[in-house]
């Protein structure tokens, strides 16, 4: 199978034409590197807090290239890796606002959707995060019970029986339901932030790949291909592609990028539909360590994703053949729904997701204020990147909220090692990941690795 595009979503898009590059030298109030999710909310914001700032958003490659426009879609509230591991982490009072910071994350996502009646195929219909083992049953108890402390009746716990009559998989023996996750389409969402950023007056430039920036008497000096652009401050949106940036080590050792994979299904026909249920629509996660995600799509699919990784090339983002994992995630749908045995992938595809040391997202500060940089969300990011944004936004305002009151901000972060040690570190992170859910699935003898 050979994909033109680089995601299921950005096939589906069909044509788009990419706004012209930059060129020659000039002058902003704020320049965004990074057109995804995260650069495209702040200058949406900077320009609504202040509509005379001229603030310029430069894209490499075009709107939807990157995790914007490949994920799967998931609005929902993790934080981190699970909540029993970031309290361990971090303590109860700051997972407890690592939660309520994400909730409002969601909340903000859907009231943009609706709001704005963006045409990014929003549905908010709640998710289930279910459990196939004891093990896993035991552990998902406690996060249950974690998250309603945090935000009592956040959600709900539910057994065999009553997971499968909501999707008819013989497999979960537990789950529980969240009602506060949406999905959506994400190229098309990215591209609807796109043109609200427009319509609010920020000015965006596609295949205006940047050199590297400069720090300046009073601002910031940033050198793209065309020339150069000189401005009070830059928002560095660039994810798990940062590490490939000119620019400084700190800003260099920040995060490193694993290779996460996609797959999705022919539209199925109603009688199949029928056969499985799920007519609900919930999203659905399990609750392994390398966690798998279904969703239905508006066209009557079924997107999967997740599982095990893959540690790309330092030039390798841009797309990955990855055959084993492709293989693992159709027999992983077809595991849990038997029903789907002879159902056809019509497309497969991945991206990078942004992970650092600790598992925490992060919004930071390179050298000073002038420079601000997002990245970390631990392939959780539709919703987290989009309130990152607003955060920024407050903070190039000069707003105190309690947004720039969450503790991610600025943070010290542990760097991570240069190459070779970061690569055995993706390798150790990725192994040890695996053994667990080995260890957790032993009295499954036909689970898809």
């Amino acid at each position: 199978m050979k994909n033109t595009s680089y995601s299921f979503w950005e096939d589906n898009y069909g044509d788009y034409t990419p706004n012209a590059p930059l060129k020659g030298n000039q002058t902003a109030d704020v320049v965004v590197i990074g057109g995804g999710f995260t650069g495209l909310t702040v200058a949406r914001e900077v320009r609504n807090d202040n509509p005379g700032a001229r603030v310029v958003v430069l894209e490499a490659r075009y709107v939807g290239f990157g995790a914007s426009g490949r994920n799967g879609g998931f609005n929902a509230s993790q934080f981190g890796f699970e909540p029993g591991l970031v309290k361990l982490m971090w303590g109860k009072e700051r997972a407890g606002e690592a939660q309520n910071y994400m909730k409002k994350a969601v909340e903000y996502v859907r009231n943009l959707s609706e709001d704005h009646e963006l045409d990014n195929d929003y549905e908010h219909k709640g998710g289930l995060r279910i459990a196939y083992t004891p093990p896993q049953v035991a552990r998902l108890k406690k996060t249950f019970e974690l998250l309603n402390e945090f935000s009592p009746s956040s959600c709900e716990w539910l057994n065999a029986p009553e997971v499968q009559a909501r999707v008819n998989s013989p497999r979960p023996q537990a789950a529980l339901f969240e009602p506060d996750v949406g999905v959506l389409d994400p190229t098309k969402h990215v591209r609807a932030l796109k043109r609200l950023a427009e319509a609010a007056g920020a000015e965006i430039y596609e295949n205006s790949p940047v050199t590297t920036f400069k720090l300046r008497h009073g601002g910031v000096e940033v050198l793209h291909r065309e020339g150069r652009i000189k401005a009070e401050r830059i928002v560095i949106a660039l994810n798990a592609w940062t590490h490939l940036f000119r620019g400084p080590s700190k800003l260099k050792s920040r995060q490193r990028p694993v290779w996460t994979s996609q797959v999705v299904t022919e539209p199925l026909s109603s009688a199949v539909w029928d056969k499985i249920g799920w007519a609900a629509r919930e999203s659905i996660v399990d609750n392994r360590k390398l966690m798998h995600y279904f969703r239905r799509t508006a066209c009557g699919r079924i997107v999967m994703g997740g599982g095990n990784i893959a540690l790309p090339g330092s030039r390798a983002l841009d797309r990955m053949d990855t055959p084993k994992l492709y293989a693992a995630l159709e027999a992983q749908i077809k595991w849990l729904f038997p029903v789907l045995q002879d159902v056809k992938i019509t497309h497969q595809w991945g991206g990078a997701v942004s992970i650092n040391t600790n598992g925490t997202p992060e919004v930071s500060f390179i050298g000073d204020e002038r420079v601000i940089h997002a990245s970390g969300c631990i392939g959780h990011g539709v919703s987290l990147t989009q309130l990152n944004g607003r955060m920024i936004a407050d903070i190039i305002a000069e707003q105190k909220t309690e947004r720039t009151d969450f503790w991610i901000l600025n943070r010290k972060s542990i760097p991570f090692p240069g190459d070779p040690i970061g690569h055995l570190f993706g390798h150790g992170f990725r192994g040890t990941m695996q053994l667990w859910d080995n260890l957790n699935e032993r009295s499954l003898r036909d689970t898809p690795q």
